[in-house]
């Protein structure tokens, strides 16, 4: 079955661990600095202060295996990736950490909130990305969030 046909059938299950790992990130990650609330600001998020940062060695991925194997199908996770918005919770992995990583991360915290929350953006993401002939690259959502990265400074 492709992921297309399969999104309907996983969709509650990934709306319940993108809530579970937000929650985590938002009782374990920091609020933005003053001058990363002004970027955030700056790409449209609206309720800055509810912004929550982890660093982590790596991204989380579901415990649950067909979850799993579509987020790393689609590109969503898995090797490469570096950053992870659920909602206000970003995730960058250890090293990563750029203005122009996290303003692409807060275009879409402003994407979710848009939207409504995790559980109204995320069925609009995934189904965006399991298009055929669109995927992770080239969704617009990620189209977007890379047009709102502020330049590190370093030429």
């Amino acid at each position: 079955m492709g992921l297309q046909a399969l999104l309907p059938l996983l969709i509650r299950r990934a709306i319940a661990w993108a809530e579970a790992v937000a929650s985590d990130v938002a009782a374990q990650g920091v609020a933005l600095s003053p001058s990363a609330a002004v970027d955030a600001n700056t790409v449209g998020v609206r309720l800055v202060d509810k912004v929550r940062v982890l660093i982590v060695d790596e991204l989380p991925v579901p415990e649950d295996p067909e979850l799993r194997a579509a987020a790393i199908e689609t590109g969503l996770l898995g090797p490469g990736m570096i950053g992870l918005t659920l909602g206000y919770s970003i995730l960058i992995c250890r090293g990563h950490m750029t203005r122009s990583v996290l303003s692409h991360e807060c275009r879409h915290v402003a994407q979710y909130e848009s939207a409504g929350g995790i559980a109204s953006f995320l069925p609009i993401y995934l189904a965006a990305i399991v298009e055929p002939g669109v995927g992770y690259w080239n969704s617009p959502f990620e189209q977007e969030a890379r047009a709102y990265e502020l330049s590190d400074g370093v030429d």
